[in-house]
């Protein structure tokens, strides 16, 4: 009777399945065994439309590629690669300037001036040409050729373009 209870102890509980509004997503390109949707801040928990999912998975694949291209920016500089040439006309060149945050903060960090020009110049980026503009051929969320550039996506079967 004694080891009984220890094994009991780790069971599994029974429960029934719970039913909720985030089973309308669960066909979804993603949602995969055995998590289903997988929602861990419950962002679709009230108000979950196909409208506000959508908007959530175009912001998560713009957020996941400018990781990507910081990430890439961090391997390349800390590899001794950077721009040749002068950054500005007082002649400090590309790489007198420290990596990683220490280019923008510390005593050797790039000037306020270079720095807004950083952000003004992602703003526009972010503005006039990383959008989705309907009606242009794009075929996927986060698809932000708008009809100017062609990796040759178009002539992939259905299949090929989900692998």
């Amino acid at each position: 009777r004694i080891q009984e209870e220890p094994a009991a102890a780790f069971a599994p509980a029974q429960t029934g399945k719970a039913s909720t509004q985030l089973s309308a997503f669960e066909d979804e390109l993603g949602a995969q065994a055995p998590l289903g949707f997988f929602d861990p801040f419950g962002m679709l928990a009230g108000d979950a439309t196909q409208e506000r999912f959508d908007r959530l998975r175009y912001v998560e694949i713009k957020h996941g590629r400018i990781c990507q291209l910081a990430f890439l920016g961090q391997v390349v500089t800390r590899g001794g690669l950077h721009l040749p040439g002068d950054i500005d006309y007082s002649g400090d060149s590309f790489d007198s300037f420290p990596n990683g945050v220490a280019a923008l903060i510390g005593p050797d960090s790039i000037p306020t001036a270079g720095f807004v020009q950083i952000v003004a110049f992602i703003g526009a980026l972010e503005c006039a040409f990383m959008r989705d503009v309907p009606g242009t051929g794009n075929e996927h969320v986060g698809d932000f050729r708008n009809g100017y550039i062609d990796f040759g996506w178009d002539d992939f079967d259905e299949e090929t373009k989900l692998s």
